[in-house]
């Protein structure tokens, strides 16, 4: 008896206890935990509708026909990119972006757009997104690379692989729902293999275009900018997967070679990479906006001499 008295008392210290530690968070829980609880209003913060946060602002001529460069810095937020201590590639990158940015406005005749203009993070299809959504004529997106061997060096210029692309048009034919454009050909009405070719259609012209961008920047930039690769690299880049955008990534050097980095990280390096890449875009517009080439008529056939029947000459 004795046993089970004691045994009843430790349960009932064991509960008041228990009491003791749940009680506060209760009260806590309903003061602090619950929206509005213990106060006389609730504070309520608006979002965008459909979830997007919005696009940013495009910058240059008023005249919407003008053409319009959305210019992408990798990485950022919490992702720093390649690089190590105070030299991140996220950092590079955005201050590549402006000085791009500042020499295209200052240049004049074409809209720039950055995907982000502050140390904030992005998602990859976010950025492609961004140029679709502002119907870019050209988008680039800048990088540095880096490696093991710090003898690694030089710019890579990229587009996206034929590979990459045509998984893509399935992909975006399906996203689509048959129910958007792609470079103002509608997809609604079509079916799902005629909407991917469409698709694929559209990639590949974007894709030419593209490359055509890419092979300005090397001729451009020779002398000035030193290249890994002299030839247009190819990979299937998330933020290349763009439909209807020609798109092409910059990888700028290696963080991991100290020339690179030194270069990348000076006024001079940054202006010259400004500088090679706007001319390369200006050359790019100009010969897209140029009209076709007038063909003359032929000239006429010079006459013929008559024969003289009597063969006499008069």
């Amino acid at each position: 008896m004795r046993l089970v008295a004691h045994r009843l008392l430790l349960l009932l210290v064991a509960l008041c206890g228990l009491a003791l530690v749940v009680a506060p968070l209760m009260v806590a829980d309903r003061y602090f935990a619950a929206p509005g609880a213990g106060r006389d209003y609730v504070l309520r913060i608006p979002l965008p509708a459909g979830g997007q946060l919005g696009l940013p602002p495009v910058e240059g001529p008023l005249d919407a026909s003008r053409p319009l460069v959305v210019i992408d810095a990798g990485h950022g937020g919490h992702d720093p990119g390649a690089g190590a201590g105070a030299l991140q590639e996220k950092a590079v990158t955005l201050a590549l972006a402006e000085a791009l940015r500042a020499r295209l406005l200052a240049d004049g005749g074409v809209r720039v757009a950055l995907t982000r203009d502050a140390d904030r993070f992005l998602l990859l299809p976010e950025r492609a997104a961004i140029a679709r959504e502002l119907k870019a004529d050209l988008f680039i997106s800048i990088h540095a690379d880096s490696a093991t061997n710090p003898e690694a060096w030089g710019a890579t210029l990229y587009t996206l692989s034929n590979r990459g692309s045509n998984e893509e048009a399935v992909r975006i034919a399906a996203s689509e729902n048959r129910a958007d454009t792609v470079n103002g050909v509608a997809l609604s009405g079509q079916s799902d293999a005629v909407s991917a070719i469409l698709v694929d259609l559209s990639q590949r012209e974007s894709a030419a275009r593209a490359e055509e961008f890419a092979r300005l920047v090397l001729r451009e930039g020779a002398g000035k900018i030193d290249f890994r690769e002299r030839s247009i690299q190819s990979a299937a880049f998330i933020v290349l997967k763009s439909a209807d955008v020609p798109s092409v990534l910059f990888e700028a050097g290696y963080l991991s070679n100290p020339g690179d980095a030194a270069r990348l990280a000076s006024p001079e390096g940054r202006e010259a990479f400004a500088e090679v890449t706007a001319r390369a875009i200006r050359v790019h517009f100009a010969r897209r906006l140029a009209p076709p080439p007038v063909a003359l008529p032929a000239e006429p056939p010079a006459p013929s001499a008559t024969p003289d029947p009597t063969g006499t000459g008069d």
